[in-house]
């Protein structure tokens, strides 16, 4: 499948809560997942980043995201992933989106997330996840909810153009 658009803030969809998945192995589903995987990685190709997306940002209101951790780590779909539990302790971080493009937001997350999902074959998993994984899969299901880094900010003053943060913070 080819990459799709990625939608940028503005757009009404990103605000928009995914309907449940009923059938992962289902011929839309997994063409969902094969639009992901191939935006992820031509995102990637162009932009030098990135380690997941979400449905919602290709226009696909259903609950999966792809995640691909480089070089090494989890890769695949998680099909109406949910968090069952996280630690009290939180990490405070520059977040970035495809959908926001130029812009980092100073986000706090918890510092481990354990997740529940369905694999592409509609097999119920687990798995748990610390540091730059549990933000990310936090950022990916916020975006399954409708809810953007955005929302998230620590403060009004926690914003900052990409071309700023790799001045001042990187």
């Amino acid at each position: 499948m080819p990459a799709q658009r990625i939608l940028e803030l503005g757009d009404p969809r990103l605000w928009s809560a995914s309907e449940r998945v009923a059938e992962a192995r289902s011929s839309d589903v997994q063409g969902a997942i094969r639009d992901l995987a191939d935006t992820l990685a031509s995102f990637r190709e162009a932009n030098g980043f990135g380690r997941g997306i979400a449905a919602p940002q290709i226009g696909i209101l259903r609950r999966v995201i792809f995640i691909r951790m480089q070089p090494t780590g989890f890769h695949g779909a998680l099909i109406n992933p949910e968090i069952i539990r996280q630690s009290p302790d939180r990490l405070e971080l520059w977040d970035d989106c495809f959908s926001l493009p130029n812009l980092m937001v100073r986000v706090s997350r918890a510092a481990r997330i354990e997740v529940a999902y369905e694999d592409e074959l509609g097999r119920r998993q687990a798995l748990e996840a610390e540091g730059d994984f549990s933000e990310l899969l936090q950022h990916e299901i916020d975006h399954l909810d409708g809810i953007l880094a955005t929302q998230r900010a620590i403060s009004p003053q926690a914003l900052c153009t990409r071309a700023e943060w790799l001045r001042r913070y990187r």
